[in-house]
């Protein structure tokens, strides 16, 4: 009787938890309220991101496929090792592989059968694998747990009507200047000129990703060009309304210092700020969390954190816009063993798994707990991303066409053959790249 009992009840927690994952049934709606405290779900059987076995349904001898991006690919297989432990009476065969995140929705739309089980992919890309179908919800069981634990704007971020479609995974998505501290001082870094004035007295380049539309942006945002989703039919960028007389000004400021420093202010895949930390030739760059890692051991005790400087522009210091966003971890929608996915993508987002990559990896977190620890207070990294946080356009809603007409006005600026005194040339520049944004062209 109570094995026929416990039979039952694992059908009843399974259907629960698991209704409108992997192949069908209905969506997990999160709660509009606020929910249950930190630490506490009203999911049954849910504690410290472990489950009841139950929530397995009948799945065993459980294979999966991991992406994760090359810097976290050893840390993410230690802490599936710990997964596997905290389910000792299943047997898993669990592959990570190394994918980048900016590159993840376009692998699962190219082939979602062929694809990972569980993926990281930026906040940007949730429309598109939603329009696919070929993203999961997250388990009805879970989204009052994922909800409570993790902070606010990066849930709302990843819900769509009403619907829960992946667990925060960071809340740093976004870039800071990092500087080599016997280069450019403190003070130094305040400024774009005393920036690249410290570089140029060093020898050093100052090195930012013009032609890459997530750095790119930048030089349009700070001019007041900003963007506010999407259009009501879904794909067309909105903007804010602005002055395009100060945008084109500020793009003028932009491309004189460029050319005032040529040599000093290159533009480089961000790879580059930390490799040329370490061969010598970078004095400062723009980066972000992900290359913390290897900025510090590029620097050693040189390393040096700030937000994104000023440029003066007619006499007015002009705080530097920035792209900042999340990321998330998703479950494939093709996922043959859905269960599973489900509750490693759920582990894997967890509170633990999140301070380590916070200790070993310098990732900011979307967990509470986690915001609230040392590791996340004392580091320069993540206090110069949470102020830089505040100066920026949020990364949600993002019209599939935005990046490279982004890209093209960075190329262009900063190209020998611009003209910056051209103010003509510059409003046209803008205007076209504001068309081809929106696909007006």
């Amino acid at each position: 009787m109570k094995k026929i009992l416990a039979i039952l009840m694992a059908g009843v927690l399974t259907a629960t938890a698991f209704a409108g994952c992997g192949g069908g049934g209905e969506s997990s709606n999160t709660n509009s309220g606020s929910s249950s405290k930190s630490g506490e779900s009203s999911a049954t059987g849910v504690n410290a991101s472990t489950v009841d076995y139950a929530y397995f349904g009948d799945e065993d001898n459980v294979k999966l496929k991991v992406w994760a991006p090359d810097a976290a690919v050893n840390l993410v297989k230690q802490q599936i090792e710990d997964f596997k432990k905290a389910y000792s009476e299943k047997k898993f065969d669990i592959t990570v592989i190394a994918q980048g995140e900016k590159d993840a929705a376009t692998q699962m739309l190219n082939d979602a059968s062929a694809a990972a089980d569980v993926f990281s992919f930026p906040s940007d890309q949730l429309n598109k694998l939603i329009d696919a179908g070929v993203i999961a919800p997250v388990a009805k069981g879970f989204t009052d747990y994922v909800t409570s634990e993790n902070s606010e704007d990066t849930v709302k971020a990843v819900t769509s009507k009403d619907t829960l479609y992946a667990y925060p995974e960071t809340n740093d998505n976004g870039y800071y200047m990092v500087y080599d501290n016997t280069v450019v001082t403190e003070e130094d870094a305040k400024t774009l000129e005393g920036t690249l004035a410290a570089c140029k007295k060093a020898g050093k380049k100052f090195i930012i990703d013009a032609g890459d539309g997530f750095y790119a942006c930048t030089f349009a945002f700070t001019g007041g060009v900003k963007i506010d989703g999407l259009e009501e039919d879904g794909i067309t960028q909105k903007f804010v309304d602005y002055d395009e007389d100060e945008a084109v000004k500020t793009l003028q400021a932009f491309a004189k210092l460029i050319k005032e420093y040529k040599g000093t202010f290159t533009s480089l895949n961000v790879k580059n700020v930390a490799s040329g930390f370490k061969n010598g030739t970078c004095g400062a760059g723009f980066d972000g969390s992900w290359d913390t890692k290897v900025n510090k051991e590029s620097l050693g005790d040189k390393f040096g954190a700030a937000k994104l400087p000023t440029i003066n522009v007619d006499g007015e210091d002009k705080q530097l816009i920035s792209m900042f966003g999340y990321k998330y971890i998703g479950v494939n929608g093709s996922s043959k063993f859905p269960n599973s996915a489900q509750i490693l993508a759920l582990y894997l987002s967890g509170e633990e798994c999140q301070k380590q990559r916070t200790e070993e990896l310098g990732w900011g977190p979307s967990n509470v707990n986690v915001q609230k620890d040392k590791v996340v207070t004392e580091s320069p990294v993540l206090t110069a991303i949470k102020t830089q946080a505040e100066n920026s356009c949020t990364q949600v809603n993002i019209a599939s066409t935005f990046w490279d007409p982004m890209a093209n006005l960075g190329n262009k600026l900063v190209a020998d053959e611009w003209k910056p005194d051209d103010a003509d040339a510059t409003r046209k520049l803008l205007q076209d790249t504001i068309k081809n944004v929106r696909d007006e062209g």
